[in-house]
């Protein structure tokens, strides 16, 4: 898998071009970003995957000590490298040019923030806080409803 630079995500989201997908470790976003990739290899553009996190969701990061909370940065950091190994697990094609983002936000905001000036948004059908049962998470159905770009909503089997 074609990866962004190792020494530094693309912390910040302001992206041109290409196919953005979210990715909040879900199985159902898992499916969505394997769906982009495969539609951003075809198409020869660059793959974005978003990661929108909290410091309630965000893996520790190894600067975390006793008694010292880190600086954001190492949060997002951390956010960033447990994506990458999130991605490692999906077997994406081999060509794709992947680029992993991490907003400090909500996940809708984050999503539609980063869409401005993509060419397609991507989202799961509903991710790590889905209800069993419900068709349609809330952050896709807000997506969808607020996007200013085309929306592509990944259903999965369950």
């Amino acid at each position: 898998m074609a990866r962004a630079p190792a020494a530094g995500a693309d912390l910040v989201t302001d992206i041109e071009g290409g196919v953005l997908v979210g990715h909040d470790g879900s199985a159902a976003s898992g499916a969505a970003v394997k769906w982009a990739a495969q539609l951003a290899d075809r198409l020869g553009a660059p793959l974005h995957v978003l990661r929108a996190w909290s410091i309630t969701t965000a893996p520790k990061p190894p600067t975390m000590k006793g008694g010292y909370i880190p600086p954001l940065e190492d949060f997002e950091q951390a956010v960033v490298e447990k994506l990458r190994a999130d991605l490692d697990e999906l077997d994406l094609p081999e060509g794709v040019e992947v680029h992993c983002h991490a907003r400090h936000q909500k996940s809708t905001t984050a999503l539609l923030e980063a869409a401005e000036n993509v060419e397609l948004l991507v989202v799961g059908t509903r991710g790590a806080g889905g209800f069993r049962g419900l068709g349609f998470g809330s952050t896709a159905d807000q997506v969808v409803r607020h996007a200013r770009r085309p929306v592509v909503v990944v259903p999965t089997g369950s």
